[in-house]
């Protein structure tokens, strides 16, 4: 009896202690990136080409996933808000949801979507042809040379991302609520005006700083360490690493957002 006990709580134990490994190794691993980032000689070529990649190339999405976002909120708010007779608070709330929360974690999914499954690839592939190996044996740091790029050009990337969300999302909501609904478009304006303050717009800005260090972490850890994954080497272990990178990325994106509202409320 007592050696079945024993058993059952190594088995539970097994996956916490996982957990915990997992957890010290992504910690130590964005140490690491962070620190190189400031390291010299500074890598500006390499910074722009993915801020280009990760930024530049997400404009698209953003702008067309902000604009229907906003005009989803300008309609579900407004047909919530004529019941109570508030609908000229419709400007407030569409520019409040947005820039404290839709926003940033909204962009954040949508850059991991595109951005941050290719990082994970990318590195992904690099491990299993031995590309990593070979900078390591060139004597080149291949955090240095590929994870501090891409987590600096997070940290720019993700709150521009998040700013161009909010804009196209609140005109959005004006498209919904003042052109096909007719809602006065100064009481729109001066009523977001007034409720949205300076501490709403840094508090969305601190999401986005926060989701850019993650999201880039955990895909380019993913892939960093494709070769240790115990479901398969290979393509098959890209392909999980992959994966495992976008839903690790939106799963962290939530619990991190929880936890920052919950401080700043």
């Amino acid at each position: 009896m007592r050696e079945y006990v024993e058993i059952r709580l190594a088995a539970l134990g097994r996956p916490v202690i996982f957990v915990i490994q997992e957890m010290g190794r992504i910690a130590l691993f964005f140490i690491q990136s962070v620190i190189h980032i400031f390291s010299y000689p500074f890598q500006y070529f390499k910074i722009t080409d993915q801020v280009y990649f990760i930024g530049a190339k997400s404009v698209l999405i953003i702008c067309l996933t902000g604009g229907f976002t906003g005009m989803v909120l300008g309609l579900q708010g407004y047909y919530t808000l004529v019941r109570f007779g508030s609908e000229g608070m419709l400007g407030s709330a569409v520019g409040l949801t947005l820039i404290r929360e839709l926003g940033p974690v909204l962009t954040a999914i949508m850059v991991t979507a595109r951005a941050g499954s290719s990082i994970a690839a990318e590195l992904g592939i690099m491990r299993i042809s031995e590309q990593i190996d070979a900078l390591e044996t060139m004597d080149i740091n291949p955090i240095r040379f590929l994870v501090s790029p891409r987590l600096a050009a997070s940290f720019i990337s993700f709150p521009l991302l998040t700013a161009l969300f909010d804009v196209i999302g609140i005109f959005g909501g004006y498209v919904s609520g003042c052109l096909l609904l007719d809602i006065n478009s100064g009481i729109y304006f001066s009523h977001m005006q007034k409720s949205v303050a300076m501490e709403d717009v840094n508090g969305g800005f601190l999401k986005a700083f926060v989701f850019a260090a993650v999201v880039a972490t955990i895909c380019c850890f993913q892939g960093y360490v494709t070769h240790t994954r115990k479901e398969g080497f290979g393509a098959k272990g890209v392909s999980f690493a992959t994966t495992s990178a976008v839903v690790f990325s939106c799963v962290m994106i939530f619990i991190t957002d929880y936890i920052i509202t919950s401080f700043l409320i």
